[in-house]
C-alpha cells in the first residue's frame, strides 16, 4: 500500500498513562456522545495499528484531551491523499466495515473516517491492509470539534452517521450526536448538493433525527413522504442505501428485532 503524502501519527497512550493525567475543567462544559473504553489491542490489530498509523492515522494537534483538535488543525487532501478527489466522511467509524467497504468500492474517492475508540480504529486499519485499500484515513478526535476546527467550509461531499449512540435513558439524551447543533456543523462543511446519510436501529431516535433535519434550513429530504403510513405521515424514509455495507453491528440489531431505519439528506 502506498504510504506517501500522508501525516505521521503518534502511538496511542496506554490506559495507565491517560489515567494520571488530570481532566481540563473544560471536558466538562459539553456533553460528550461517546464514552472512552479501554485502549488494549490484540495482537492483530497491534501489529495494524504499527504497521499503519503512522501514515494513514492524522496527526492532529490536541487542545485538552487526547481526542480534542486545536483550533489550528488543518486538513489539506492533497497533502493528505496525494489529491483532490471526492470527499466521504464517516462519523464514528466503529470498526471500519462500512467504510473500507465502500471505500474499494470507490477507489477514486478520498475517505475520511472519525472515530475516538482506539481498538475500533486498528481494526479498521487491519481491515484496510488485508483488502489493499489506499483511500481512507482516520481521524481520532471528537467529531464536533473536527467539524468546526479541522474541515473547511464547503469541503465535504458525502457524510455519513450509521447507527451512532442512541443514549435511549432520557437523562442522557442530551449527550446524543444528531441535533440542531450539530446540524449547524454538518452543515458549515458539506458542499451545497452534498449528502448526509443517516441511519440508526432505535426509532425513538430516527424520529428525533428526521425531526432536526427536516426543521434545519439548510437540509431538504431526498425522499419527501416516503414511507408515509397512517401512524406516520410525514414519511421521509430513505430506501437502505446499497453503498452501507451490512455491519456486524447491524446483523445483532436485525437478529435482536430491530431494523434500521434511514435518511438521506441534500444540503441546500
Amino acid at each position: 500500500m502506498s504510504t506517501e503524502n500522508t501525516q505521521p501519527s503518534q502511538a496511542p497512550e496506554s490506559t495507565e498513562e491517560k489515567a494520571k493525567k488530570p481532566v481540563p475543567e473544560e471536558f466538562f462544559r459539553q456533553p460528550y456522545s461517546f464514552v472512552r473504553r479501554g485502549d488494549r489491542l490484540t495482537a492483530r490489530r497491534q501489529k495494524a495499528w504499527d504497521t499503519y498509523s503512522p501514515t494513514h492515522v492524522l496527526d492532529i494537534p490536541r487542545l485538552r484531551t487526547d481526542t480534542s483538535v486545536a483550533p489550528e488543525a488543518t486538513f489539506d487532501p492533497v497533502k493528505i491523499y496525494g489529491r483532490e478527489a471526492y470527499q466521504v466522511v464517516e462519523i464514528g467509524s466503529g470498526l471500519g466495515e462500512a467504510i473500507v467497504h465502500r471505500a474499494a468500492e470507490m477507489p477514486e474517492a478520498n475517505f475520511l473516517a472519525v472515530e475516538v475508540y482506539t481498538p475500533g480504529i486498528a481494526d479498521l486499519l487491519l481491515k484496510m491492509g488485508n483488502a489493499g485499500v489506499e483511500n481512507v484515513r482516520v481521524a481520532q478526535a471528537n467529531a464536533p470539534e473536527l467539524l468546526d476546527n479541522m474541515l473547511e467550509e464547503n469541503s465535504v461531499d458525502e457524510l455519513w452517521v450509521f447507527f451512532p449512540d442512541p443514549w435511549h435513558k432520557s437523562r442522557h439524551h442530551k449527550r446524543r450526536l444528531v441535533s440542531p447543533a450539530f446540524a449547524d456543523k454538518v452543515a458549515r462543511v458539506l458542499k451545497p448538493g452534498g449528502i448526509w446519510r443517516l441511519a440508526t436501529d432505535w426509532e425513538e431516535y430516527a424520529l428525533v433525527m428526521r425531526e432536526v433535519l427536516e426543521a434545519h434550513p439548510d437540509f431538504e429530504n431526498v425522499n419527501p413522504g416516503a414511507g408515509a403510513t397512517e401512524e406516520d405521515p410525514l414519511g421521509g424514509w430513505a430506501p437502505r442505501w446499497e453503498g452501507r455495507t451490512l455491519t456486524s453491528f447491524e446483523r445483532k440489531a436485525q437478529e435482536a428485532g430491530r431494523r434500521a431505519h434511514d435518511l438521506t439528506y441534500r444540503r441546500k
